[in-house]
């Protein structure tokens, strides 16, 4: 009867989640119901898994709709039906075209038309007509009974009740961006679109026994037979499991001599181990598989970080997947492959951002695209957009959707519409909004990737499914993470300025040189890491000046500590204190100790809660893996997880530890878990941190233009271009006769890219790049102007921003001239000439500019000056205290001035909130701040810009800052 169900992933459409749509079915006894999304198939895998759950027979298909008008119901007989439809919608999708009025997808799909759509004579075999309980009064005008297999029972499923219904309104209003009091009826599903009750439905069509009959007939012959949470993936790389499993072994043991000098006992036993558990759980092809995108990057000279858990395996390690000896760091395998898990772990693979389409384009073609798709997943409504999107389909003004947004409590004089919002949000928080794409995961499968769901076609124009990783995981697929950081365009750049201006080849692979480096090791002791990948932030250069940190081991560390749940816990203040105070650890047992040495009686990793409980809870590798997981709400199962507590305990009291002792242990290895970071992933990430470290160090100027020309690190590129002088860098504005695209540097001369040039299109830009290439410097700006032909409004920026300063004119007598020329070429055919004429001479009165007129300029056009605003700072710097000088003033109220570079929000204890600030004084050195409640409330922040500021000076492991009791915004000089 229920051929017709929809949920909210018939997005702005439907009310129901799927869970509460089967709860539903359920709760009224339905034997079988039928998924029919519109132009979609995204939860059918979740349907179909809580329908087995709940005994009804799952049918799987989808409603077909042209612009919000109904076309037909398409549903799968089985197995090859789904496939035919979800290629059906993908196609459509693709290629952006209408969906057909009448398909044509073969016997295994039944259509189901509207009443009077089609002559019943006319349809064929897979063809039906669907009869609504409310249409059974016209069938008196249909031959029906003439017809018995053509007619079956829709009754639509939409929406809960009336009060969602309502709700069904406001989402239409949203999708068709328009006020909810101005919808067509036919914009609208009808108000019977409800779960109506079987009998209510069969009493309906008591005279029509043969359309209730051919309707049983159609649940009966429809059905889906696929096993859940079994094996989806591509089976083999080579063409046989046997040929998977001898070509990864080579592969390992010819790394061997690549990454070790020395292959010991321990490392043959780690990959025999390895290789074995692979092969158990079928991941030779997997590993294979990303073995071949490696040797595809390396030869297209793509750099790339292996990361995530992925690097706790030593065959990824072989293979080139990872840089992360497992052996030296003591990671465990069953981090990331284990018979007990679950869920299936992926690698996670970092490309730069403008390689990375190349190498999903390479996994497209090696694979083919039946066969691989990128993983999809949906937005979510959310608190701000809910208010905005119901008030702006309320018909509020904006005012009042803004005071709303910004303060949940707040109440307007007339409330009504408020309460509405209120009421409705509720309902509509965390309903999916509209389809997206996950950051990075892509899916190969054997059979085509069809048979499990429907592909959209994002702008990139890479095939995506409508699935997420939930639904991806339900099914049986793997996901392999294809990332991008801009870190990595930083080296790929950094190391091809070298080359271009130093004529220095680097090895940017020699990281044990680089870690053992006494110059990176100072620059990392003094927190010089600006433009350094994930260690260049306010907090992260604070906490490695507090470790004074220099070392390899440490900077993993750092990198972990520094997480929210590890920070915000007292942790990371333990770590800092035993790291430099190791004889005053207190270990709970000797054999913490043991474990915990190396991390000074913190369990800073995901690896140590697991070297815990196998080392001292007496669990195997696997069970402590699950129980980690277990304790980080990252699994399902509390029979497990009680086995294993009784287990710990069990072994504890076996070895003779006092009961005290192994309920503190416990405790701590179950709070340790929720908050502590994966090592591998941390090793990863400080590897690829030496990298850019190395750079910096040795070529800072060629690294900070590689940094600006990727436009990707935590701080504006202003500030980039600040450390591109402090490195003794001459940074020249944007020239026409110099400047390229990007950012460029010879010798030490450095020009601004026209590129930063934002009100210029690329289509100008190009052109003066080709003339000045192909036909030579421009000579003077009626030369310019004539090759170019800018049109007056962008030539006006060009000047204004001194791009023609080559002309040796003052630029406002250069806007006038500029603007005379445009008139009187305006007024003039542009037609080729034989001898050019002479420019126009005419004398103009001396103009003049004064350095904040050009600051204003270089900011409204670049977004930021590239002179030295400080000086232009409208304060008195007697009595200031510059940054330098804080640690002989610590305990003591001081004055600072400082140019605003990022602030950071908190929270107190109390739940109060507070801030920190990152400024740079006068000398250009890096000044910290901070905000206590009451001093924000009194003294908030004004935006970007210069401010004064009165406070204690506070000091923290050797760390400086200011504790800000007053502050006040600093304007220019005039």
């Amino acid at each position: 009867m229920y051929l017709n169900c929809k949920t909210y992933f018939s997005y702005h459409y439907g009310t129901y989640s799927t869970a509460e749509l089967v709860k539903q079915a359920l709760s009224q006894q339905v034997r079988s119901l039928a998924l029919t999304n519109i132009n979609g198939t995204p939860d059918v895998w979740e349907f179909v898994k809580l329908c087995r759950e709940g005994n009804i027979k799952p049918l799987v298909g989808c409603e077909i709709r042209n612009d919000h008008r109904f076309c037909y119901i398409l549903l799968a007989k089985n197995e090859i039906g789904l496939t035919d439809i979800n290629r059906f919608l993908s196609e459509h999708k693709r290629d952006k075209t209408a969906y057909p009025d009448r398909p044509d997808l073969g016997d295994d799909v039944y259509v189901i038309y509207a009443l009077n759509k089609f002559d019943p004579a006319a349809l064929r075999t897979n063809e039906l007509i669907g009869v609504k309980p409310a249409e059974v009064n016209k069938l008196y005008r249909v031959p029906a009974a003439l017809h018995p297999d053509k007619f079956v029972v829709r009754q639509p499923v939409t929406f809960q009740n009336t009060r969602y219904f309502s709700l069904h309104r406001l989402l239409r209003a949203i999708d068709l961006n328009t006020l909810y009091t101005k919808l067509n009826p036919e914009d609208l599903a009808g108000k019977d679109e409800t779960f109506k009750l079987e009998s209510e439905i069969i009493s309906t069509f008591e005279e029509h026994p043969t359309i209730l009959n051919r309707t049983n007939l159609l649940v009966e012959e429809c059905g889906i037979e696929t096993e859940l949470k079994t094996d989806k993936n591509k089976k083999c790389y080579t063409g046989s499991l046997q040929e998977d499993r001898k070509l990864l072994k080579k592969l390992a043991l010819e790394g061997i001599k690549k990454r070790y000098k020395n292959a010991t006992q321990e490392i043959e036993d780690r990959i025999n181990k390895e290789l074995k558990v692979i092969d158990k759980l079928n991941f030779n092809a997997y590993y294979l598989m990303v073995w071949d995108v490696i040797k595809f990057a390396q030869a297209s000279n793509f750099f790339y970080v292996g990361r995530g858990s992925g690097a706790n395996s030593i065959v990824a390690y072989l293979l080139e997947i990872t840089n992360v000896d497992p052996i030296k760091l003591d990671l465990y395998f069953e981090r990331f492959l284990n018979e007990f898990r679950t869920s299936p772990p992926d690698f996670d693979i970092d490309f730069s951002h403008k390689d990375r389409d190349a190498v999903i384009g390479y996994i497209f073609n090696r694979y083919g695209e039946n066969h691989v798709a990128l993983l999809g997943m949906y937005s979510t409504f959310k608190r701000r957009a809910i208010i905005r999107e119901l008030g702006k389909v309320m018909g509020l003004p904006k005012a009042e959707i803004d005071r709303l947004v910004r303060n949940q409590q707040v109440r307007l004089p007339e409330d009504s519409w408020q309460h509405k919002i209120e009421q409705f949000g509720s309902l509509l928080l965390k309903f999916p909004n509209h389809h997206s794409i996950h950051a990075g995961g892509m899916l190969i499968s054997e059979n085509p990737i069809y048979a499990y769901s429907a592909q959209e076609m994002p702008p990139k124009g890479f095939a995506t499914s409508q699935m997420d990783m939930i639904l991806v995981e339900t099914i049986g697929l793997f996901k392999l993470d294809i990332l991008s950081q801009r870190g990595l365009g930083h080296i790929k750049d950094t190391i091809s300025l070298v080359k271009k201006n130093k004529g220095i080849t680097i090895d940017i692979n020699r990281v044990d040189d680089f870690m053992q480096d006494e110059k990176v090791a100072a620059q990392i002791r003094k927190a010089d890491t600006i433009g350094c990948f994930y260690i260049e932030s306010p907090a992260m250069r604070q906490l490695l000046l507090k470790l004074k940190c220099d070392d390899y081991l440490t900077l993993v560390a750092a990198s972990s500590i520094i997480r929210p749940g590890v920070s915000q816990s007292g942790m990371m203040k333990t770590y800092i204190h035993n790291y430099h105070h190791p004889n005053q650890v207190k270990y709970l047992h000797p054999k913490m100790e043991d474990l915990l040495q190396e991390t000074y009686g913190v369990m800073v990793y995901q690896e140590d809660v697991i070297k815990v409980a196998h080392h001292f809870g007496g669990l195997n590798m696997a069970e402590s893996d699950i129980l980690r997981r277990a304790m980080s709400g990252k699994y399902r199962g509390t029979k497990e997880m009680d086995r294993l507590q009784q287990k710990f305990f069990a072994n504890c009291e076996e070895r003779g530890y006092p009961e005290k002792i192994s309920l503190e242990v416990w405790r701590q290895v179950a709070s340790f878990a929720g908050y502590s970071f994966s090592k591998a992933h941390s090793a990863s990430f400080a590897i690829e941190s030496y990298q850019s470290l190395y750079l910096k160090t040795y070529y800072p100027m060629e690294f900070m233009v590689g940094v600006i020309n990727n436009f990707g690190g935590f701080y504006r590129t202003e500030f980039y271009f600040h450390e591109l002088k402090r490195a003794g860098a001459k940074v020249h504005a944007p020239c026409v006769n110099n400047s390229e695209l990007f950012t460029s540097i010879i010798g030490d001369e450095v020009y601004v890219g026209l590129i930063h040039i934002e009100k210029l299109n690329d289509s100008l830009k190009e052109k003066i790049l080709y003339e000045r290439h192909h036909n030579g410097l421009f000579q003077s700006l009626k030369d310019f102007i004539e090759r170019v032909q800018p049109g007056l409004e962008l030539l006006n920026i060009l000047i204004r921003i001194n791009a023609l300063r080559f002309t040796g004119i003052n630029k406002k007598d250069l806007l006038w001239r500029a603007n005379f020329m445009q008139k009187r070429a305006k007024d003039q055919a542009v037609v080729a000439v034989l001898f050019q004429e002479e420019e126009v001479e005419f004398q103009l009165p001396e103009l003049y500019s004064n350095p904040l007129e050009e600051a204003i300029d270089e900011i409204e056009i670049l977004g930021f000056s590239l002179g030295d605003l400080f000086s232009l700072a409208d304060t008195d710097r007697a009595g200031i205290t510059l940054a330098t000088e804080l640690s002989a003033h610590v305990g003591k109220d001081v004055t600072v001035t400082g140019r605003l570079v990022t602030t950071k929000d908190s929270w107190t204890k109390k739940n109060e909130h507070m801030m920190f600030g990152t400024f740079l004084d006068e000398q250009g050195n890096w000044l910290d701040t901070v905000h206590w409640p009451n001093s924000i409330v009194k003294f908030p922040f004004l935006g970007n810009g210069f401010y004064k500021m009165t406070g204690k000076v506070m000091e923290d492991f050797g760390v400086y800052a200011v504790e800000v009791s007053s502050m006040v915004k600093i304007g220019y000089k005039v």
